[in-house]
């Protein structure tokens, strides 16, 4: 959870959940804006990471964020984590893969153009298939890197620069560009915003 001025982050609060995600996020969230001194009427908008993720936690994550511009009467931005990942490394001149854990011995995985762009579509897969493709350097990224630095290079060799992943780093790339598409009129619509599951929950 993260709370941001025109200027910078003011609150950056990072922890990690058991599943009790509505239990944990709504007393951040409150315990950020009274720390600040702030009200959700005075909020100018809501930032949100779409996923893919766990299920409950984009679900959680969505309604939270929906009912917090819902009070606030404010405009909503969601961006797709894969996006967040790979945002601080566009400008490092290098494609960029970012990796997320997604079940399964599996990861969801985003390549991405060093100027920005997308070069292929978002996949979810184990890490064999992601790489065995890959014939020039490439920047690595994500969550999806943890415990896996020591596989890539046995893959790439000397084509992969690997960076560890950081939670507190994707919330200040979510309120960079929150903040840019909130400064550009391009919020999204509130009843329209759903999370970005990649493969949809299985049920049963």
């Amino acid at each position: 959870v993260a709370l941001a001025d025109e200027e910078r982050v003011v609150s950056c609060r990072v922890w990690y959940s058991n599943m009790n995600h509505t239990m944990e996020l709504m007393p951040q969230i409150a315990e950020s804006l009274e720390a600040q001194n702030i009200d959700v009427a005075s909020l100018e908008g809501v930032a949100v990471a779409l996923g893919p993720g766990g299920f409950s936690a984009l679900r959680v994550g969505m309604s939270v964020a929906k009912g917090l511009a819902m009070t606030g009467r404010t405009k909503i931005v969601g961006v797709g984590t894969l996006d967040l990942e790979a945002f601080p490394f566009l400008d490092s001149g290098l494609p960029v893969c970012a990796l997320l854990e997604a079940g399964r011995n599996e990861l969801a995985s985003a390549h991405f153009a060093p100027v920005g762009e997308r070069t292929k579509e978002d996949i979810i897969c184990p890490l064999e298939e992601i790489l065995e493709t890959i014939t020039e350097p490439l920047l690595i990224c994500g969550e999806g890197v943890h415990g896996r630095t020591q596989q890539i290079k046995e893959m790439l060799g000397h084509l992969a620069v690997v960076v560890q992943p950081s939670p507190a780093a994707r919330l200040w790339s979510l309120v960079a560009i929150a903040r840019q598409r909130l400064e550009s009129g391009q919020a999204d619509d509130l009843a329209d915003l759903q999370p970005y599951y990649l493969r949809m929950p299985s049920i049963g």
